[in-house]
């Protein structure tokens, strides 16, 4: 034998997730690439003196997982100790938010910015008793009259800041909010503190930016949780100067810099999928068009041959279209639960208006060549921007160009025949169904709030179909977003919403894994256990086949392997 592998593992269920999703046994790495897949018979061959073997005693060996949607620097900007965790459940009501903040006050000098992370009002004690109460500035000036406090929801499309915030941008209540965002004000008219959507850029624009270190320590801590977490690829949907006053600039171009410098220096241990981001919120599409001339163009599907581009892959472009159902700015057919449908979030006085301009940056954007990752969650949005999509490659015909809409959570019937038969996708996030499946009712009702994030639909109209968490907006733990799928239960209150859009294990396991290298133009050479293909590996202590739906979070992952290299590794050989 002229090359022996470098790792070999046997007697587990080995999930290749091949076209007939059969289960091996065995399989084994020689250099970067998966040599071997079968039985013991199969791998013998391959073991040398060199060859690490290991014995899975029934562990589960699946391909990497792809998150094809998490913002890894803002994640890792918005976790301690760059950020205060203000998810649930590490606080409970709107007066633990304030003892948070009370804290970080006592440790920081008079006037440096406090900066916390996770709010949200289905966990917060007061706001479920009274959905009607909201979060103040009130609740925070008694604790950090000194300090300006600005407070990310776990959405990112809601900033809750104090007095002393409000007072130095100069928000007061002749303030008229910038177009696509609202300013939220109390019965006297006065600014509550609130600020949603486009309005939060009135905040970033006035705190100091991420320095260089900042962002490679928040992107490392990203990478140390995914590793620990299986997580061997992942999307950052939207690098670029259109996020350069989103969190601190985090989603600016300076960040995609800082990646390329840890790739560089051999620290990049994930594969990185970029969308650029050319503009914000509330963007024209003069204003697209023009900053879509001045980016990088995307690195061609699938990279060329070597390690370096297959770890970071520039795909295409990202838009956003509207904002988020419990914002009540998705753009719905139907109105929400005390009014209003919401509105698409570009530029445009009229919803005709609006229509025209997110056609124009979408028809541009397909005829540069771009993939197109399209922020959307409302029915109506989502039916504007899948016709948009076909109506430019109609004009401009492109192979395989596999644009794909970003969240849809109420994806209608007429968009998945769109998608489908164009070969489209969707990248839908379980986790964040789980988070907010009780809230949403009452922005909804019951009915739509169920239907809502619709897997079996989706996947029955032949859509392909991708998982991600969002992170930071819900932490990016597949097992809880499996779990998810397959139950449709809720977080807070463990009830089932919307049991009819149920999907089994194995879609489950494809959305993230090969389903999600086909978003990443990868599924040739990633997102499955086959000889030839990139070993990328993730290995659940325990049989993920035959386990509890429920009992799938708790599985402890205890090996990571990215291009044959071990990350993480808590087996004992």
């Amino acid at each position: 034998m002229d090359t022996y592998a470098d790792l070999v593992l046997f007697g587990g269920r080995v999930v290749t997730v091949d076209a007939e999703f059969s289960v091996a046994s065995a399989l084994a790495v020689t250099g970067r690439i998966i040599s071997a897949v079968g039985g013991w018979d199969d791998v013998a061959p391959l073991v040398g003196p060199g060859t690490r073997v290991v014995d899975l005693r029934g562990a589960t060996l699946l391909p990497g997982i792809n998150d094809s949607h998490l913002h890894g620097c803002a994640f890792g900007m918005t976790t301690p100790p760059l950020a205060l965790d203000l998810g649930h459940p590490a606080v409970s009501s709107l007066a633990e938010v304030a003892e948070a903040v009370s804290e970080a006050v006592g440790r920081v000098p008079v006037g440096q910015w406090i900066v916390g992370h996770g709010w949200d009002t289905g966990y917060l004690d007061e706001c479920v008793f009274d959905p009607s109460r909201l979060p103040s500035r009130c609740d925070l000036d008694a604790v950090s009259p000194d300090h300006p406090v600005v407070l990310y929801s776990f959405s990112g499309h809601a900033t809750w800041v104090n007095s002393t915030v409000l007072k130095l941008i100069g928000i007061d209540r002749h303030t008229i909010a910038p177009p696509g965002g609202a300013i939220v004000v109390d019965e006297a008219g006065e600014p509550t503190g609130l600020l949603h959507e486009g309005a939060q850029a009135l905040v970033q624009n006035a705190l100091p930016p991420l320095s260089r270190q900042e962002r490679t320590d928040a992107i490392r801590s990203t990478l140390a949780t995914l590793a620990r977490l299986g997580v061997t690829s992942y999307t950052e949907p939207g690098l670029g100067p259109g996020g350069d006053s989103i969190m601190r600039g985090a989603l600016g171009t300076e960040t995609l810099d800082v990646y390329r410098r840890l790739l560089a220096d051999g620290e990049l241990t994930a594969r990185v999928g970029v969308l650029l981001l050319p503009t914000g919120m509330a963007s024209t599409a003069d204003e697209f068009t023009r900053a879509l001339t001045t980016l990088a163009p995307r690195t061609a599907p699938g990279g060329s041959g070597d390690a370096a581009p297959r770890r970071l892959t520039v795909h295409g472009v990202k838009i956003f279209a509207d904002g988020i159902v419990p914002n009540k700015t998705a753009w719905m057919h139907e109105p929400y639960v005390g009014g209003g449908c919401g509105s698409l979030c570009v530029g445009g006085t009229t919803d005709a208006e609006r229509i025209a301009e997110i056609d124009v940056m979408i028809r541009h954007a397909h005829a540069a060549g771009h993939q197109l990752g399209v922020h959307v969650t409302g029915d109506r949005a989502i039916d504007t921007v899948t016709d948009a999509f076909a109506a430019a490659m109609a004009e401009h015909p492109r192979p395989d160009a596999r644009h794909y809409v970003i969240h849809g959570d109420f994806l209608t019937a007429h968009s998945m025949k769109v998608l489908a038969a164009h070969g489209f996708g969707v990248n839908m996030n379980p986790t964040i169904k789980w988070t907010v499946a009780d809230m949403e009712e009452e922005f909804v009702g019951a009915g739509r709030a169920a239907y809502a994030w619709p897997y079996r639909d989706a996947i029955d109209a032949g859509v392909r179909v991708a998982s991600g968490s969002d992170a930071p907006v819900t932490y990016p733990d597949w097992r809880q977003g499996v779990a998810t799928m397959v139950l449709r239960e809720s977080k807070a209150a463990g009830r089932v919403s919307g049991p009819e859009q149920r999907i089994g294990l194995a879609e489950a396991i494809r959305t993230y894994t090969i389903d999600a290298a086909w978003q990443d133009f990868a599924d040739g050479w990633k997102g499955s256990l086959e000889p030839g293909k990139v070993a990328d590996l993730c290995v659940l202590d325990g049989d993920l086949l035959a386990a509890d739906p429920h009992d799938i979070p708790e599985m402890p992952v205890v090996l990571t392997v990215v291009d044959g290299q071990v990350v993480h590794d808590t087996l004992r050989d």
